[in-house]
């Protein structure tokens, strides 16, 4: 960890690459060139059962793909189950998601089971979509996806298999393929996984349109009337009072809560209740915050969030797992989706070797993620105070934006 100057020092901060979740999504991408193989190859001739036909091979073929389908629950399922929600591993599981897909859909072409244009739409929306959030992220902004992206991908999979295994449930009879009941239904599903996917396409470009300078942006308050980024809007903060800043981040929090349908919590040490403070300043917070624990006391904090006696007793109070293990408490006491913990010396005493004046801990807890920051901050006490207040508020946030891919990947 680099040294004390008020920024963000990681806990356990090195993710692990190699977690059982990506160990998952890369076995994933490996079974795909497995799964091209075994439909477009002549591999039956290869091992000697030529009398193998063509429906069987396809039906072998949907197999693979609903197993390395299936596998993407898999990852998802360990990653949230473990506390292992990686940066790369959002990045590469849906990318696995989009290679399996588009692989499926170009070996169909191939087989001219599939014309070509259902095909050129689908990826067409995945690089409009691409180069939308990668111009939203330079910008410091976070687009959630919506249902739309959720459903098309689970139609597309789900008219990939369709479309493999119709010919061995109802083999063709000549070239009239419209009698064929599962041909009828491959198409009615890859249609409406179309429509899905032009609206997901389009819901992106609304929620960007600001990002992308197309009519009003969503936000607005620039000097120069363009609309306001999270970058911006950071900045702006702060250097405004404490209160609005405190007010304008307990009301994304809520915001962005009540939007993922997440409950909040908070446990809180040196802020004595400050951050609970501002979240419930916010009209119509009760449907997010489930409340706070003010574990100020050391003996507070095994009574009231569990932390182990033995913990606090050898590492004190101000510790990266005593956080932690306060977060937990709070989310298991509160029984909420996600909870924020801060411990740390806001002064003017209380100066340990090693731990100034400032040093504060704060820990997230979710199913989906589990985290602890070490700041150093500088000020009086309200200062520190105040700078602990923010800095957990902006914790809820990233923990709850983050909820809807991590939670549900496709996009």
């Amino acid at each position: 960890m680099s040294g004390f100057d008020g920024r963000p020092q990681k806990a356990a901060q090195t993710e692990r690459l190699l977690t059982p979740a990506n160990v998952v999504t890369f076995c994933r991408i490996l079974l795909v060139p497995v799964f091209v193989v075994a439909f477009l190859s002549p591999w039956p001739e290869w091992f000697g059962i030529a009398d193998l036909t063509a429906e069987w091979k396809s039906l072998i073929a949907a197999a693979i793909f609903i197993i390395i389908s299936c596998t993407d629950w898999v990852d998802g399922y360990l990653a949230r189950s473990r506390g292992e929600v990686t940066d790369f591993g959002k990045f590469m599981d849906p990318l696995a998601d989009k290679i399996l897909v588009a692989a499926a859909l170009l070996a169909l072409v191939e087989q001219q089971v599939l014309p070509s244009w259902p095909v050129l739409i689908i990826l067409a929306r995945e690089f409009i979509v691409s180069g939308v959030r990668m111009v939203a992220a330079s910008k410091g902004e976070v687009i959630a996806a919506s249902w739309y992206g959720k459903a098309k991908t689970v139609l597309q999979i789900l008219a990939i298999i369709l479309f493999l295994v119709k010919d061995f449930f109802f083999p063709p009879q000549g070239d009239d393929a419209i009698h064929n009941p599962l041909y009828l239904v491959s198409w009615a599903v890859m249609l409406t996984a179309l429509v899905l996917t032009i609206a997901s396409m389009v819901d992106y470009l609304v929620k960007a349109r600001g990002v992308l300078g197309i009519g009003r942006g969503a936000r607005t308050g620039s000097s120069d009337g363009l609309p306001e980024t999270t970058v911006e809007r950071s900045r702006r903060l702060s250097t405004a009072p404490f209160e609005e800043q405190s007010y304008a981040l307990a009301a994304s929090v809520v915001e962005r809560a009540s939007e993922r349908a997440l409950t909040v919590a908070t446990a809180e040490s040196l802020t004595g209740g400050m951050i609970a403070s501002a979240l419930t300043a916010v009209p119509g917070s009760s449907v997010a915050v489930r409340g706070g624990v003010v574990s100020y006391a050391t003996a507070v904090k095994h009574e009231a969030l569990g932390v182990d006696d033995e913990l606090l007793a050898q590492a004190g109070p101000v510790d990266e797992e005593v956080a932690l293990e306060m977060a937990r408490g709070a989310r298991r006491a509160l029984l909420s989706d996600v909870a924020v913990a801060v411990t740390g010396i806001a002064g003017p005493g209380g100066a340990e070797p090693g731990k100034p004046v400032g040093t504060v801990w704060m820990a997230l807890s979710s199913p989906w993620e589990e985290r602890a920051e070490l700041f150093c901050f500088e000020g009086d006490r309200a200062e520190v105070r105040e700078q602990t207040v923010r800095a957990a508020l902006e914790g809820l946030f990233e923990v709850c934006d983050g909820a809807a891919s991590a939670i549900c990947p496709f996009d």
